[in-house]
């Protein structure tokens, strides 16, 4: 959300020496390079970085910001998303998936009954919930890959017709 400074006169000229603007600038240099890509405006001449200026923070009744001690706050650094970054939170998220499911086999030991499709047998219930749940899985990648392959069709016969139509 953006304020508007009560000391703000609409009437009053922008030019490079209004130091309540920073950003304005004038006819001849143009805008004030400021240097930062972020949401408020670098610090001008003599001017230190800060959130409120001090006299928006003393109208607040609040203490004033790092630009009353004449220290400026550095911009953060961006942070980048690398492939190797992604594949290592991937793995750690799986390992942590895997450990979990380790103990939840190892606590559900207990055999259990099973049938399918008359194949009888007693197996460990964590074993079974486990075999049930790769079972799952394997459908829906089926399903997945059915869909894939039925678009990928789709838009090689759209292209197919585009091309006959360009000729």
């Amino acid at each position: 959300m953006t304020q508007t400074p009560r000391e703000y006169d609409p009437q009053e000229p922008v030019d490079g020496s209004n130091a309540q603007y920073p950003m304005a600038g004038d006819a001849s240099t143009g805008p004030v390079d400021t240097g930062y890509m972020g949401g408020a405006p670098a610090a001008t001449s003599g001017q230190a970085l800060g959130t409120p200026t001090d006299a928006v923070a003393a109208s607040r009744g609040e203490a004033p910001g790092p630009a009353a001690s004449g220290t400026s706050t550095p911009a953060p650094e961006a942070r980048t998303v690398t492939r190797a970054g992604m594949v290592w939170v991937a793995v750690a998220s799986a390992l942590v998936v895997l450990v979990l499911l380790i103990v939840f086999i190892l606590q559900n030991q207990v055999y259990v009954q099973v049938a399918f499709f008359g194949l009888e047998g007693s197996v460990p219930l964590g074993i079974a919930l486990f075999i049930a749940a790769v079972g799952g899985g394997v459908l829906v990648a089926i399903a997945g890959a059915a869909r894939i392959i039925q678009l990928r069709r789709a838009a090689h016969r759209q292209r197919i017709s585009q091309a006959a139509r360009t000729r």
